[in-house]
């Protein structure tokens, strides 16, 4: 299929596919005569994959320091995470991520806090 096509499948853009081409995200797919970039399922499958990830809060770098492992969601999108090892760079991208996610969260419930003390309103911070 044309990059439009698999860009649509995967609820994505063509720009988008030709920048996670470019960050090492996808591997360059074959070429027609014409020059055409041509997709099939299993790119669009890892271009899913890709969405998700990105959708869960990774970011495009922390992607790159895992590109070789993402075939394996894309193969298996049900991958329990405990098949990773403690050690794999996987499992230090997400810790990293977690973590980041986990100061963010803080940081807006203090904000929060703050802001309804100085309103007169009542701190239901969720924790």
């Amino acid at each position: 299929m044309r990059i439009g096509d698999a860009a649509a499948a995967a609820g994505t853009t063509p720009r988008a596919l030709r920048f996670y081409e470019e960050r090492g995200l996808l591997t360059a797919p074959p070429r027609t005569a014409s020059g055409q970039r041509r997709y099939g399922p299993d790119d669009v499958a890892r271009l899913r994959v890709i969405r998700e990830l990105l959708g869960l809060g990774l970011t495009v770098e922390d992607l790159r320091v895992v590109a070789d492992r993402i075939q394996l969601l894309a193969e298996n999108p049900h991958r329990p995470c405990a098949e990773c090892a403690s050690n794999s760079p996987g499992t230090s991208v997400v810790e990293r991520r977690l973590a980041a996610m986990d100061a963010e969260i803080g940081r807006l419930s203090r904000l929060r806090d703050r802001l309804a003390r100085r309103t007169g309103q009542p701190s239901t911070t969720l924790r």
